[in-house]
């Protein structure tokens, strides 16, 4: 996980996980050329999961890609050569089909599971439709923040990074641990992901005399829950 700079205006310095907004690079139709497992995909669900790959590099390092005409995903030295590339990618100097030409590189679509699905809640002023994915880390890929977007990073385990009062971890990012705490390794969590559909979730508020609460439909696989709204004045 990976500690938002303090400057950025949404979550600025919780902890989260590596990600951000579908790039416009991220929907050139070449990308299909490129991209391992993208045969299965819509332009929809390929943008997505070309965003996640290179969100995941940009912010961590850590870059899910074969060489072109290999089985195995690039090794942790490889990754750590390719460093120069994040800044370059992270302000849209370049796009993915650039730098997986010049790279001879394939995105890993196929290592990516899609986990969850979180609509904001329509009250907010902000609103975001964000996918969560999982994968497993390629071997030796430990992952470094970028020091700008990010400012930290740290591997934990699910429940201690919310039982870890050091961090601030908003209300999905809280509910996707939760739900990955449901494993006790990353197979399992892999498993798991493969086998249990995805229904999106869109909070919503209740109101009882006790106070306002944010709650999630049950369907969604997160059990049922009932977050306690901060009162105002």
């Amino acid at each position: 996980m990976v500690k938002r700079h303090h400057q950025i205006d949404f979550a600025s310095g919780a902890l989260v996980f590596p990600g951000g907004k579908v790039d416009e690079h991220d929907r050139d139709p070449a990308l299909r050329a490129h991209a391992d497992g993208g045969e299965a995909l819509d332009d929809l669900r390929l943008s997505l999961a070309a965003c996640a790959i290179r969100e995941g590099f940009e912010e961590s390092g850590i870059l899910l890609a074969r060489r072109a005409g290999s089985r195995d995903l690039i090794s942790a030295e490889h990754a750590s050569s390719l460093k120069d590339w994040r800044p370059k990618l992270n302000a849209s100097e370049v796009g993915l089909v650039e730098f997986l030409t010049k790279e001879n590189l394939r995105l890993a679509c196929d290592a990516l599971v899609p986990f969850a699905h979180w609509v904001t809640p329509t009250f907010m002023p902000k609103r975001f439709d964000t996918y969560f994915y999982v994968a497993a880390t390629p071997v030796g890929q430990l992952g470094r923040h970028d020091g700008s977007e990010s400012v930290d990073s740290v591997w934990l385990n699910p429940a201690d990074a919310i039982g870890d009062k050091r961090w601030t971890i908003i209300f999905p990012t809280k509910m996707n641990l939760l739900k990955l705490a449901h494993a006790k390794t990353a197979e399992e969590a892999l498993s798991i992901a493969r086998t249990t559909p995805v229904v999106t979730v869109l909070p919503e508020v209740v109101k009882r005399a006790e106070g306002s609460f944010l709650t999630i439909s049950e369907d969604a696989g997160y059990g049922k829950v009932e977050e306690a709204m901060p009162r105002r004045g």
